[in-house]
């Protein structure tokens, strides 16, 4: 089997905080994954495991793939989106940029 591949763009989180996310699943059996995520307390660790669950789809309706247990986070991504500026007004008439950053998670499955 070929890699699976699934995407996640313009997530509203700073990649910095995604990638503590990311690096916990990288390289464990997609069962495990889930389930530290499932326990973890964090934002963004129900967009991941929504994202390796499509991947796991992916890879039945794609490559015809039976056991789901066989399948391995082989690559996990995170890298910064667009970003979103907004303004926040200060005092004397000044204003100081936002930036609201975004996240694009890429997850590869392998067997």
């Amino acid at each position: 089997m070929k890699e699976v591949k699934a995407q996640l763009n313009n997530y509203r989180a700073s990649p910095r905080k995604v990638r503590v996310v990311a690096n916990l699943v990288a390289g464990k059996k997609v069962k495990d994954a889930l389930t530290q995520l499932a326990f973890l307390a964090k934002k963004s660790s129900t967009p991941v495991a929504k994202l390796i669950k499509s991947a796991i789809n992916n890879a039945k309706n794609n490559f015809k793939v039976q056991n789901e247990d066989s399948l391995r986070v082989k690559k996990i991504t995170v890298d910064p989106g667009p970003i979103l500026k907004r303004i926040r007004p200060r005092s004397r008439g000044m204003a100081n940029r936002i930036n609201k950053r975004t996240s694009r998670i890429t997850v590869v499955l392998s067997e």
